[in-house]
C-alpha cells in the first residue's frame, strides 16, 4: 500500500498552514510553527503532530490495517 507523504499542518494557535513532507517510517513528535513559533505536540491519544494537526495522518497510521 502506498502512503500519502504530504500533509498540510495547521497551527491551532495562529491558523498558519504549511504543506510538509512526512517521514515514511516514523512519527514527528514536535513541530514549530514558522509563523508564531509555537511548539506543537501531539494531542492526547495521537502518535504525532500530523495525526493531530495535519490534513492527512502519518504514514505509519495510514498503513495500519488493524487496531494500532
Amino acid at each position: 500500500m502506498y502512503s500519502i507523504l504530504n500533509s498540510i499542518i495547521t497551527c491551532p494557535i495562529c491558523g498558519h498552514s504549511k504543506e510538509e513532507l512526512m517521514p515514511e517510517d516514523s512519527c514527528l513528535f514536535f513541530y514549530e510553527c514558522e509563523h508564531c513559533k509555537t511548539m506543537l505536540k501531539p494531542k492526547n491519544g495521537d502518535c504525532c503532530v500530523f495525526c493531530s494537526y495535519g490534513s492527512v495522518p502519518c504514514p505509519p497510521v495510514q498503513d495500519c490495517k488493524d487496531d494500532c
